[in-house]
């Protein structure tokens, strides 16, 4: 569905990624694990056109080269996004959050006056999805740290996705939260035929909801295959001693997702 070639993001004085090549199936659920700085977040923000590669090609099927603007609007229209910290406003109810999501449908004039009925309509049945419809009406930052992140799934439904993008979506929850959390993700995926790439660090979640394991060390794909391959051995050359490359490299990855 979405085909990586060659893709290298580099940050001076180091290269956070690559050369890197893999493709998204259609209807798979992908995991992409490795240690910190092992450029999941950053092969995460290049799928989703927030990051623009230094060197390679995105290519989308049906639309084309993400490095064309009209592709990289069209693409991120279809493609929800899914943060370890929630980035939901706070202080605005569960239900407008997830109407955030239908704002790439609208132009910036559209968006000055309410939404219409049947997006309202919409939101209501995405935070159902997620078991959240009592809470439409409560501010996000009255809501659990598991609940959140359920809103955060329920504005991406609200987007129509056929492409659905997770970084790190349970690192901040206890084991028990982040495996509702995974499970309603995983659920979700799989009754809407949605493609997925979710970066992961818990082997146990990764063996039990992904099709299909991609590990990256040092920014470059050394692992790819079924989760029952993800043996301790495969673990091990994933999460291998970083390098002095790796250091350099995981720097500006850190930092850029301090600064989200």
């Amino acid at each position: 569905m979405i085909h990586l070639d060659g893709v290298t993001v580099t940050y001076a004085p180091g290269t956070a990624v690559g050369p890197c090549s893999f493709a998204l199936r259609r209807g798979e659920v992908t995991a992409l694990v490795g240690s910190s700085g092992a450029g999941k977040s950053t092969i995460l923000r290049c799928m989703n056109g927030l990051l623009s590669p230094s060197a390679g090609e995105l290519r989308v099927d049906g639309l084309g080269l993400l490095s064309d603007p009209r592709t990289r609007r069209a693409h991120r229209r279809r493609t929800g996004m899914i943060f370890q910290s929630h980035q939901l406003i706070g202080r605005l109810r569960a239900l407008d959050n997830v109407l955030l999501g239908r704002l790439g449908y609208h132009s910036v004039l559209r968006t000055l006056f309410p939404p219409a009925a049947s997006e309202v309509r919409l939101a209501l049945h995405c935070l159902e999805r997620v078991d959240l419809l009592a809470k439409a009406r409560s501010r996000a930052d009255e809501l659990s740290g598991g609940e959140r992140q359920r809103v955060g799934i329920a504005r991406a439904l609200a987007q129509e996705p056929v492409l659905m993008l997770a970084d790190e979506p349970v690192a901040s929850l206890d084991p028990v939260q982040g495996e509702r959390v995974l499970a309603l993700l995983h659920r979700v995926c799989r009754e809407d035929g949605l493609t997925a790439a979710i970066s992961l660090h818990q082997p146990a979640f990764v063996r039990r909801f992904a099709d299909r394991v991609v590990g990256l060390a040092g920014g470059r794909v050394v692992f790819d295959g079924p989760p029952d391959a993800l043996t301790e051995e495969a673990l091990a050359g994933i999460y291998r001693k970083r390098t002095p490359r790796d250091e350099r490299a995981r720097a500006p990855e850190e930092s850029m997702k301090e600064a989200r």
